[in-house]
């Protein structure tokens, strides 16, 4: 058949212009109604279908010029206005859908998927049209499908798109596969979370990979400076912050100190912040409330108080370490609005992170303290007790020698002086090696007026002297021991003590008999009494608080008792 003549109303009539270019007509009514009754000018070349299924068939296999519908048939209406919903509900969908033939070519696509294609993807081949192609290890799943096997890939796509296919076979009943139906989904933020989700973890092992070989060798400070770089470059290489504070709980104080501050105004490095839900700013909000906090606009924030120079938005987190708090982190930006909720929940993820890092800083910090400790306190238990002896017996030899014999005195207050020097310097060193850390878990909240104070612990008992070397001596005090009233008398005649801690059941006296001679020698000092489960045969206690005592420590006594006598500002009148 020819090209059609042009219809020219001037040369033919509608009629006579039809007859002779008949058009292909599909008609589709039911019960072979007559063509006449729909279109009475045309009675030749058509097709009648009974069935809008049998249409759609027979409109995929030819090219027709029109398709007639019954106009009175109002189930078949019905069924054309639900398959013209359906087609504006695939064409509206999130999601793509594409048909394509048994080569790989695009049929028919909504709008979703060919807004992902550069121009219309009708008549592509499906990897040319989306800008991508399978790993040369995976098989082709659209081969796959045209093989009759339903597959699904993830395919990274143009413009960092990252698509999810679901790729299934159609198949007429009994027939061949005729081509592929592609179901298509837009993963690339699920892809780029789990891609930050997995650079987080690396950064996680990277903040805590000290050089061990060296870590015995560096010290506290060292070994936070190292995790300090660590944490500046993972913030710079993961998020581009350029505005940063990370503070950490002092839990003694319960002051937000600084640990890395970049960009920050002077007034905000230097500002004293504390865990309170108002007045504290929002690092003090945050750590108060335990939960993260944006804030979008700095200048309408009844809690911010100004860090970054020009900051107009902020984000804090909380630094948690199983639920316990360890410090805040605070980011902040030039430009309103410049965090997201995602951006909130990575930098809390991050902010675990860290946590676990200086977690395990700790841990390593108390590793040494504990090794240290156990070896400073063994040097203790050799050296101290046998100085303590040189102490009372060139004591004792330098009563005598008082007054009449000035240069043999003289020499004797040298060795004093020497075996004082040695204990000193152990008790330096072990400070050094390992000192006590006031934010550690069930230490003693220990005052500072304990440094240097002068103890002189009198008790037959050789336990409790070492004991005493060992507790006092951590806490700073300068402690001296005797093994009886004799000694410690001595002791406290010829040198200076803030405290006297004696035994009410010494060897050669009792327990009143030396309160009574340390008053007398040491008029300024505190004297403490020590017994053990209350036990007072001689009435001691009874007899010297008449005369003043204020203190009596029973045996086994609690480290805070202990803590009252030594710190009480009276003393025994």
């Amino acid at each position: 058949m020819g090209e059609p003549v042009p219809y020219n109303p001037a040369k033919i009539t509608k009629r006579e212009y039809l007859v002779a270019n008949p058009p292909r007509i599909l008609v589709l009514a039911e019960n072979g109604r007559s063509l006449a009754t729909v279109w009475p000018e045309v009675r030749l070349g058509s097709e009648r279908v009974p069935s809008l299924s049998l249409a759609l068939e027979l409109l995929r296999r030819e090219r027709f010029d029109v398709l007639v519908i019954d106009p009175n048939d109002s189930l078949l209406l019905n069924e054309i206005r639900s398959l013209l919903t359906a087609d504006r509900i695939v064409t509206a969908l999130p999601d793509g859908i594409a048909l394509l033939d048994a080569t790989g070519i695009i049929r028919w696509a909504n709008r979703t998927f060919q807004s992902w294609c550069e121009g219309n993807a009708v008549g592509r081949e499906f990897y040319d049209a989306l800008g991508t192609m399978p790993e040369p290890a995976v098989r082709c799943p659209i081969r796959a499908a045209i093989d009759g096997v339903a597959s699904s890939v993830r395919l990274p796509c143009r413009e960092a798109r990252c698509l999810e296919l679901h790729l299934t076979p159609v198949q007429r009943a009994d027939g061949p596969i005729e081509g592929v139906v592609a179901l298509a989904r837009d993963v690339s933020r699920v892809v780029h979370h789990e891609q930050q989700l997995s650079v987080l973890r690396q950064a996680g092992q990277m903040l805590t990979a000290l050089p061990t070989e060296d870590l015995a060798d560096l010290g506290v400070a060292q070994r936070v400076e190292l995790l300090t770089q660590n944490i500046r470059r993972c913030i710079h290489d993961l998020f581009h912050y350029e505005q940063i504070e990370i503070r950490l709980l002092e839990t003694r104080s319960g002051r937000l100190e600084p640990l890395l501050q970049e960009g920050m105004t002077p007034e905000a490095m230097g500002r004293i912040l504390t865990v309170a839900e108002k007045g504290q700013g929002v690092t003090g909000f945050v750590a108060a409330m335990r939960k993260g906090y944006i804030c979008p606009d700095t200048s309408r924030d009844p809690h911010y108080l100004r860090g970054g120079q020009e900051a107009r938005s902020s984000m804090t987190v909380p630094l948690l370490y199983q639920e316990s708090l360890v410090g805040t982190f605070n980011v902040e930006s030039p430009r309103l609005n410049a965090f997201t909720p995602s951006d909130l929940q990575f930098l809390e993820l991050f902010g675990r992170e860290i946590a676990n890092a200086l977690h395990s800083l700790e841990l390593l910090n108390a590793e040494r303290r504990s090794a240290a400790s156990a070896s400073i306190e063994a040097v203790r238990r050799h050296v101290v007790l046998p100085v303590d002896d040189i102490l009372t017996a060139g004591t004792f030899v330098l009563d005598r020698y008082i007054g009449h014999e000035p240069e043999l005195a003289e020499k004797l207050r040298q060795i004093l002086a020497g075996a004082r020097s040695i204990r000193q310097v152990i008790q330096k060193v072990g400070e050094d090696m390992a000192p006590m850390s006031r934010s550690m878990p069930g230490a003693p909240d220990v005052p500072e007026t304990l440094r240097n104070l002068r103890v002189l612990v009198a008790d037959s008992d050789e336990r409790v002297r070492l004991t005493a070397h060992n507790l006092l001596g951590r806490w700073g005090c300068i402690v001296e021991t005797a093994r009886d009233g004799q000694e410690a008398v001595t002791m406290a005649r010829l040198s200076s003590y803030d405290v006297i801690l004696t035994d009410i059941r010494l060897p050669d006296m009792s327990g009143y008999d030396a309160f009574r001679e340390f008053r007398k020698a040491q008029p300024q000092a505190r004297v403490v009494l020590m017994t053990g489960y209350g036990y007072d045969p001689s009435h001691s206690i009874v007899n010297a608080r008449q005369e003043g005592l204020r203190h009596v420590l029973f045996k086994p006594f609690r480290v805070d008792q202990l803590l009252t006598a030594l710190t009480d500002p009276g003393r025994a009148e």
